[in-house]
């Protein structure tokens, strides 16, 4: 963890009763939460701290406090499945929920605003019980056009979907509160601001502006805030988990200042900090339409029943926020991790299943924490390739439990080229992996890959420098590898299998490559893009038997040579110039040895003729089999026969059956 930060109440801390968890940490007050708790309970030889997230977008700030991977947990709170798993797996005793979804004007789904702050609530309060603390993130929005400095018995008017589900929220609280008997809170939160915020939010903003020296663009002066430095509200959040009990559970308590400050007094204020002379100009940026001019909170109840206050100036709320920001390198580090998707991109492992169902549950938590460790949000996908085994129930367990886990099922055995297409179609990470099964392609090189990748290439395949297998069968493949390598028309890289890291864009030229019959490792070459190779051991098959025997590692190789070289073809022209020319010679020498009387030895009989006709009967033979292999593969491609047959797609909680949904899937996933 990054130790710049100042470490808030220590000793107050270190009584909350853990584990603990922060959901909703990848956001700007969960990360301030998560950080600080961490900190302390690490300290205390304790690190009982979870940081709890599903929001993609907001992953940056976990990456950057290079927090411990085992204390960083995925969890969808939208799938009842995944709250129960995170609640069975960790047990927490002190809940803080700071997920939410709406409070941006860029966030405009309505349906994800109710799901999320209303139905995300319950999915998390049904799984706690009387003697857990549950502190929620509510929001002064709740308040509405009632805004003006109103206390927690005031009516609620809100004026906008996100403030109705918080509404609903703050309800649902009391209600589980009242029934339950839960120990819950509500946090009204007014304008919090400091660290780990926005970059283009308006105080983040201000701040980096005045301390270059000048003024970012801004609202009507006449606008208002309370605004709370974060520290402040961290400590609210930590005092009512300490102060919650029955006379006063269920409650919602305003996390304000008191004091309203408008947009005016907001920018005299960094002015006078910083030292600025520049004067402002107002309305050079539009107001949002839930902006009002007298919105304030009344603290006076969690400064009773919490004892709690605000105890951060605005002036050196903005210091400390310019201290943050330059101890956190805020323009080299900070800003392009929050505009670059590229420094917190998703990986989607694809991985081709076919009787490997004992191997997938390990293969699943290696990924995982692998994935924890790089600080790497991911997406894995399973493709059954109709699997004789119980592979269906293995991948329906995991699914429920993780939301970024996705199963295909294919309606027969159609190989695994066809396997990673499947998956491919469906991918929406910024690159892929192509992994078997089998756990021959370790998890822990990805990493490696992964590294490559940052680097600029578009394609990273592993090279299997050696095989856990009998050496006589690891001499074969390495013969087979250089022998392709010299037959093929394009440069494939020896000892490289479908094990490797593809970048987005490289997906869609393969997965919109026409041919039927694709053998991947050939295609990846063909298409080009920048691209490296990264050594590793090939270890041994985790679970039952290879799959493969001599015949499909035949079959495996006619693939390869006849869909990527036409030395077959050569080979057949060159054997008849020179057998022709052999032949030729032969009949001038009988020729001659007859007239001259050369060799009286020659024979008369039938043996030359027979011995003659069978070796050319042999090439023709040969030759007709070659040009029948390439024509097969014309014969195959003309009949364009869909490459694979997917019967069922399984999301989190959501299933796919009908060939129109799973359609749909695929082409709303392929826009994205």
């Amino acid at each position: 963890m990054n130790q710049s930060a100042p470490i808030l109440l220590p000793s107050t801390i270190a009584r909350l009763n853990g584990p603990i968890v922060v959901f909703g940490a990848s956001g700007f007050i969960g990360a301030n939460l998560f950080e600080q708790l961490f900190r302390v309970r690490e300290r205390n030889g304790s690190a009982d701290v979870y940081a709890l997230t599903h929001d993609a977008t907001k992953a940056w700030r976990l990456k950057l406090l290079d927090a411990p991977a085992e204390n960083i947990v995925h969890c969808d709170i939208l799938s009842t499945t995944s709250v129960k798993d995170v609640f069975d797996r960790i047990k927490p005793k002190t809940i803080f929920n700071l997920a939410a979804y709406g409070a941006y004007s860029k966030q405009k789904n309505v349906g994800l605003t109710y799901e999320t702050n209303v139905i995300g609530t319950v999915n998390i309060l049904e799984n706690c019980t009387p003697d857990m603390v549950y502190i929620h993130a509510g929001s002064s929005s709740e308040y509405g056009f009632n805004c003006t400095a109103p206390k927690e018995t005031d009516r609620v008017e809100p004026n906008s979907h996100y403030a109705v589900s918080k509404v609903s929220a703050a309800y649902t609280l009391e209600y589980y509160a009242k029934v339950h008997k839960l120990n819950t809170l509500n946090l009204r939160l007014y304008s919090i601001y400091g660290g780990w915020e926005e970059p283009d939010r308006l105080i983040p903003r201000l701040v980096e502006e005045n301390r270059k020296g000048s003024l970012p663009p801004l609202v009507s002066p006449d606008i208002s805030r309370d605004f709370v430095y974060v520290d402040d509200c961290v400590s609210a959040f930590v005092q009512a988990a300490l102060r919650v009990n029955p006379d006063i559970r269920g409650r919602s308590y305003n996390i304000a200042t008191g004091k309203k400050t408008t947009m005016r007094e907001l920018v005299d204020v960094a002015r006078q900090t910083f030292g600025l002379a520049q004067e402002p100009v107002w309305g050079s940026m539009g107001n949002r339409d839930w902006d009002l001019s007298d919105w304030y909170g009344d603290p006076s109840a969690a400064e009773r029943d919490l004892g709690w206050t605000a105890t951060t100036s605005l002036s050196d709320g903005l210091r400390q926020t310019a201290d943050w920001q330059i101890s956190h390198r805020y323009e080299e580090r900070v800003i392009p991790a929050f505009q670059t998707p590229t420094l917190n991109p998703v990986i989607t492992p694809i991985i081709a299943c076919y009787k490997d169902a004992q191997a997938i549950p390990y293969m699943y938590e290696r990924l995982v924490k692998m994935f924890n460790e790089i600080k790497v949000r991911y997406e894995i996908i399973f493709v059954n390739d109709n699997s004789p085994d119980n592979t269906d129930e293995v991948l329906n367990a995991i699914c429920a439990k993780d939301p970024n886990v996705i199963a295909i099922k294919h309606s027969r055995n159609f190989g695994s080229q066809s396997a990673f297409l499947s998956g491919m179609e469906i991918a929406t990470g910024d690159a892929v992996v192509l992994m078997d099964g089998d756990l021959q392609d370790p998890p822990e090189v990805i990493p490696k890959f992964f590294e490559k990748w940052q680097q600029g290439y578009d394609v990273v395949y592993g090279v299997r420098v050696q095989r856990e297998m009998a050496p006589h069968v690891h001499f074969f493949y390495k013969q087979f590898y250089r022998l392709f390598k010299r037959t093929a028309y394009i440069d494939i890289p020896v000892d490289a299998g479908d094990f490797s890291i593809i970048d987005r864009k490289v997906v869609r030229e393969l997965v919109s490559l026409p041919e039927t019959e694709q053998f991947l490792r050939g295609l990846r070459a063909w298409v080009g893009f920048k691209q490296t190779g990264v050594d590793y051991v090939r270890p041994e098959r985790m679970f039952g038997v290879s799959t493969n025997n001599w015949t499909k590692n035949i079959g495996w190789a006619k693939k390869a040579i006849f869909s990527f070289s036409f030395a077959p073809l050569e080979l057949m022209t060159y054997a008849g110039f020179v057998l022709t020319g052999l032949s030729m010679l032969g009949i001038v020498w009988q020729i001659i040895s007859r007239i001259f009387n050369f060799d009286p030895n020659t024979p008369y009989g039938i043996s030359t003729v027979i011995v003659l006709v069978m070796f050319f009967g042999g090439i023709n033979l040969l030759g007709i089999s070659f040009l029948g292999e390439y024509i097969s593969k014309i014969f195959e491609e003309t009949k364009k026969r869909p490459k694979f047959i997917r019967t069922m797609v399984r999301k989190g909680d959501r299933i796919y059956k009908t060939a129109a949904e799973i359609g749909t899937l695929v082409e709303q996933r392929r826009s994205k």
